[in-house]
Formats: C-alpha cells, structure tokens, sequence
C-alpha cells in the first residue's frame, strides 16, 4: 500500500487546475473551472473543475474524482502507473513498497516485452532472413535511416521465430499471450501471430512500445494485421507516430489512413503526420488530436472506402473542436504514390491549396445529383440546405449560401427559409437528446446505479435538473477528506440542507445518482408525486423512498 501521506504531498504537488488545463481549454466561472469534456463529445461544456477541493464532475457523461482519477482515465493507466504518472511529474520517488502491484507488474512485462519484440523485429529485418522485408521496404521507397527511425522490422514466415527468442530471454507463455504476440495452439503450444509480414512498432507518448501492426508480404492472411487490445494498448485511444508528430515544428497534423503514408510523409519532411491503427478514427482519438492540435488536414485514399472516411473523420473533428481540411490527391491513390510520383514540393502545393470541410462536402453534394435537372436541382438544395443548417458559423452560413444561390440561380429568400426550418428540426432533436442524456446518461459499466434510480430519474425530467443544481452545490463543498460539509441555515430542513456531513465515498463519480435521487425526494416531486408512487424495493431508491428522506440525511 501507498502510504496516505504520501498520497496528500503528490495531490498537493500536482494542481488540478494546471494538470487538467493540460489536457482541456478551461474557462473560470466564479469558483470553478469549465470546458468540453475530453471523455466524452459535447458541443457546450459540462466538464467542471473545483480548485477548492481539488476535484472535477461532468455533467454530462459522469466522469468525477481527484487528479489521480482524472490522469487513470485520460492517459489509460491503471492506478499505480498514474501515480507513478504524477510522481515523474512532480519530482517525486514513489516508495518502493508500493510496487507490489499484479496488474502493474503485468503491465510493466508486456512494455519491456514488446520493447525486445520491436528489437528482435529489426535485428532480423537487417540479418540474412531479413531479405524479403528488406527488398519490400526499399521497394517503397525507404531509405535505411527511415527504417532505423521508425524502428521498422520483419517477422519471418516460421511459426516461432519471435516466441523462441522471447522464450530465451525469460518471458513466459502468459506473457506472450497477454501482449497478442502469440496464439495459443489446439494442443496447448503457442506461435507466433505476425509472420512473414514488415512490422512497424506502435509507440506512444511516453516512449514505450505498445503494439505492433504487421504488412503482409505474401498472399495469405490480411494485407495488414494490428494487435488487438492488451492491458498497455487500446487502439481506439492511440495514434502511429503521435510520438514524433507532436514535436513538429508544422501547426497542424496530417491524418493518413495507413503506416506507409505516414512514413513516406515523414521521410518526405512532414513530420506532422499521424494515422489511426487499422480501424476508423474514433471519439477518444479525435479528442486526442485536439490536445495537441486545433487544426487537421485529412488526406485519407481517393477511393470509395477513404471518402467515406472522411465525411466520417469530419464529423467527429468537429465535434472535438477542431478545424478540418480535406486534401484532395490527384492522379494519384494515396499521399505515398503522389510523393513517389510528383515529389514533396507539389505535396506541398496541396496542402497549402486542400479546402475546408464545407467546401469538401459540397463538392460531395454535387457529385452525387445532377444539378443539370430540375429533380437533380432539388436534391441538391435540400441536401446543401441541412449541410448549412449545421454549420455553427452565421458567417460561414452565409457565404456559401450567397454563392450556390448565385450558381444556381435559386432565391436566396426561400432557401435562406429552407435552412431555418432545418435548423428549427435539428435545435428540436438537440433539444431532445439533451434531455435524454440528462435524465439518463449512459450508465457505465463499473457505476452500480440502482436501477430504481434510474428509472425514476427516467420518468422524472424537471425534478432531475433541479437535482442537477443541488449536486453542483454539493460538489462545491466537498472536502479534502471526500465529506460534504454543508453550512447550517438558522432554520433547520429536512435533507441535506439542514447543515451536517454526507457520508465520504471512495468513489466520487458515484455521488450523483444517489444525491440526485434524494434531491428528487426531499425537493417538489415528492411532494407532488405522493410517498406512495415512489418505488419501496430493497435498493437505495426504495429505502429512501419509505424513510421519506434523502440520501444525506440517513
């Protein structure tokens, strides 16, 4: 165990204020600290900071804790190495007793596996059985300075090249299979899952080597294989050479869709490329993005699959925050082949010339109709007409609206019409979702809500807001110690606002149900609702409902 004095200096040393202003665009209000949630997307901010006791809530997703907590979830570490995160940080020597960890002993293994997975990878790529991944990569262009950079390897075709070497040097079989660098056989053997295949180390941010993603150089199997998740590497949550990009001197990152684009990129002098690791770009990666950039220039492949890509990736950008252009390649299928083809100074050329989100999607728009005919015309225009309604700008709005009715030839009164019924349409569904995501947010696994509660806050939308502004003022006076210390009116109340202590949680992010819940009773909708509609089952709904009082008051 952690020794708690221990624990209360890394706290002290480690504000709240400045370690999360790291990672989110923080504005004060009053006491508290505001802005965009990086667990989860929102347009207007949830995500509240308390610098008087040291915690953050978003009323959103119900994210909630101390800056231990907040680092667990924004870095995907588990609790020692979070601590251990902080300590680093603050200049800090975590005692030694504390390492006694499994899951951080696990953890620790796979890092310093996969470090001499990525050795072994290379050493064989530049030895005699390393031909083959040789001729591929010099094929592509590669210099060997760029294949050292990168780390890059080769597995060899045998079944257990990798695990007989990693054997020698004392990792077990678990090991290998909790780092997806080998399978486990019918008979109880194990082999290797990359074969015959180029492979690139996937790094993060802090320098370990997480994953591996493999290029086929036969013909069986996929054309690329990644690892899948283990407990060092989630690939939703991580981006390929992230780890060199966000040293570029350049302001915003490339996002490619494979490894090979990003090391041409590279080796071509744009360093600020980055891609995702086999899969579409995500929620947690895009919010990743926006902690180091505020601008992206997507050059996704010309073909079908990239350009549905993109208008994917576009969405989700935006939703983080971040300013989006979309490179068009021409004459070509992929940044590599246009580098190889036209050289890095006419790469240059089209990013400096790539269009705005808007303009990629209107292009899209009018490739898809033909606005030649009136039926092509019109579809068109309703399409284009919900395109606007979604822009956030009155500005932006209203210079393509101006231009395509000048094309076009169309009133601008009537589809400046068209865009607000649009408008009208979206604010509702907004409205509504809002609603929804407030009376019920999205339980998480590990939040153990009552199921009583829940349903009853379900039912229940106005009570549920005048909750919501109950737990703020709660979370405002909350301790050091985890208590809730409230002041005592001259009057005495029923509930927590009679003056007194809440309970300490060990779990902050699980206060607001319970609260809320007790709030809803002790406030309006108890009265309103009558003792006898309220649920009475064994869970903490039903014991507070026929106590008649609220959870702070048991």
């Amino acid at each position: 165990m952690i020794p708690d004095q221990f624990l209360q200096e890394l706290k002290y040393r480690s504000d709240i204020e400045q370690i999360i202003g790291s990672y989110v665009n923080l504005r004060r209000r009053g006491r508290t600290l505001s802005g965009l949630c990086p667990f989860h997307s929102e347009k207007s901010p949830s995500f509240t900071v308390y610098p008087e006791n040291q915690s953050f809530y978003c009323f959103g997703c119900g994210a909630g804790g101390d800056v231990i907590s907040f680092i667990r979830r924004i870095e995907n570490l588990d609790y020692m190495e979070s601590i251990r995160f902080l300590a680093q940080r603050a200049g800090m020597q975590v005692p030694e007793e504390a390492g006694d960890d499994r899951s951080a002993r696990l953890r620790k293994r796979i890092l310093e596996l996969n470090r001499d997975a990525a050795r072994y990878f290379h050493r064989n790529l530049m030895s005699e059985a390393g031909r083959p991944g040789r001729a591929y990569l010099i094929g592509r262009g590669l210099t060997k300075a760029t294949i050292t950079h990168f780390g890059i390897g080769y597995a060899s075709e045998g079944w257990n090249g990798l695990t007989d070497a990693m054997k020698k040097l004392g990792y077990t079989k678990e090991e290998l299979l909790a780092a997806h660098l080998a399978n486990e056989g019918q008979r109880g053997g194990y082999y290797d899952i990359f074969r015959n295949r180029a492979i690139f180390p996937i790094i993060d941010l802090r320098g370990n080597v997480i994953a591996f993603g493999g290029r086929n150089l036969g013909e069986k199997g996929p054309k690329y294989l990644n690892s899948s998740d283990t407990p060092v590497f989630k690939k939703s949550r991580n981006l390929f050479a992230l780890n060199f990009a966000k040293g570029s001197d350049r302001k915003e990152l490339i996002l490619c869709e494979g490894y090979m684009d990003v090391v041409s990129m590279h080796q071509a002098g744009f360093t600020n490329a980055v891609a995702t690791l086999g899969t579409a770009l995500t929620e947690e990666q895009s919010r990743l993005i926006a902690q180091y950039t505020g601008e992206v220039v997507l050059s996704y492949d010309s073909d079908a699959p990239g350009q549905a890509a993109t208008r994917r990736a576009t969405g989700l950008l935006e939703a983080a925050g971040v300013k989006i252009r979309v490179l068009s390649i021409p004459d070509a299928k992929d940044p590599d082949e246009f580098i190889k083809k036209f050289g890095a100074e006419r790469f240059a050329q089209l990013i400096e010339g790539s269009s705005s989100a808007t303009d990629f999607a209107i292009n899209k728009l009018r490739q898809e109709n033909d606005v030649t005919t009136a039926e092509g015309k019109v579809s068109f225009l309703k399409q284009f007409a919900a395109l606007m309604a979604g822009l956030p700008s009155p500005i932006e709005r209203e210079v393509y609206l101006s231009k395509v009715c000048r094309e076009l030839e169309v009133d601008k009164a009537a589809m400046a019409g068209q865009i607000a019924r649009e408008q009208k349409r979206r604010d509702y569904r907004d409205r509504k979702k809002e609603e929804r995501d407030l009376i019920a947010p999205p339980i998480r696994e590990d939040s153990g809500k009552d199921r009583e509660d829940e349903l009853l806050l379900r039912q229940h939308p106005r009570e549920m807001k005048a909750a919501e502004r109950l737990l703020r003022y709660l979370l405002e006076h909350r301790q050091e110690d985890g208590a809730i210390r409230l002041p005592r009116p001259g009057r005495s109340a029923a509930g927590p606002a009679a003056g007194g202590v809440l309970p300490k949680r060990e779990r902050p992010d699980d206060v607001p149900g319970a609260i809320a819940a007790g709030a809803f009773r002790a406030g309006a909708g108890y009265q309103r609702l009558g003792r006898e509609s309220l649920p009475t089952g064994g869970g903490p709904a039903g014991q507070m409902a026929a106590a008649g009082r609220p959870a702070g008051d048991r």
